[in-house]
C-alpha cells in the first residue's frame, strides 16, 4: 500500500472521530498570561490552544497540530528542518491552516499552564509517538466551555514538503465534503 492510500484510509477511518478537550476559563486565562514569553520553537507556530481556536474561528482554517519532541526527538528535528523551516511549506501553511506546536522536551522546562494543556492533548488524540501532526476543526461549548475537537486526520515524518502537504491537502478536501 503507498503511503498516499494509507494516509487516506487513516483519513476516512479518522474523519468521524470526535474527540472532546476540557478546557475551563479559569486555565484557559492562566495559560495566556503564563505563556506570554513561551514561544514556539518553530517561527511561526502557536502553542496556546485557545489563540489557535481563535484564529481558526476568525478565519475559518483547520488547527495542524505538531506533537513534538523538539530538544531530544530525532524525526520530529529531521520533519522541521526537512518540511516546516522550508519556505514552500511556511506558504501553503499560511494559505491552509493555523500552526499549533505541542512540545514535550526532556531538557527544558515548559510553563505549567502549557505542561497542562499539551498533557491533556496528547491524551485526547492518544498521541504514542513523535511526531505526530493532527489537522483538525473546534468547537467551543459557551455552556462548559469544554472543546468539541473534530479530526480530519493525522500523519508524521515525510521526507519533503511536496509528500507532507500532499497528505494534509487530502485531508482537507475531505473536510469540505
Amino acid at each position: 500500500m503507498s503511503k498516499f492510500h494509507f494516509v487516506l484510509n487513516t483519513l476516512l477511518i479518522v474523519s468521524t472521530i470526535s474527540l472532546s478537550v476540557f478546557s475551563c476559563q479559569s486555565q484557559s486565562q492562566t495559560a495566556a498570561a503564563s505563556t506570554s514569553a513561551y514561544k514556539a520553537e518553530n517561527e511561526g507556530w502557536l502553542v496556546n490552544l485557545d489563540e489557535a481556536y481563535e484564529k481558526s474561528k476568525k478565519t475559518g482554517k483547520p488547527i495542524m497540530a505538531n506533537f513534538t519532541g523538539s530538544d531530544w526527538c530525532g524525526w520530529c528535528k529531521r520533519l522541521t528542518a526537512s518540511v516546516f523551516s522550508q519556505d514552500e511549506f511556511k506558504k501553503w501553511a499560511a494559505k491552509n491552516v493555523i500552526l499549533l506546536e505541542l512540545d514535550y522536551p526532556r531538557r527544558k522546562q515548559l510553563p505549567e499552564a502549557i505542561r497542562t494543556q499539551n498533557a491533556s492533548l496528547q491524551q485526547s488524540f492518544q498521541v504514542q509517538g513523535y511526531p505526530t501532526v493532527w489537522v483538525f476543526d473546534m468547537d467551543k461549548d459557551k455552556k462548559t466551555n469544554q472543546y468539541q475537537i473534530k479530526a480530519h486526520g493525522k500523519t508524521g515524518y515525510t521526507a519533503t514538503v511536496q509528500e507532507f502537504t500532499t497528505g494534509v491537502d487530502a485531508m482537507l478536501a475531505a473536510r469540505k465534503k
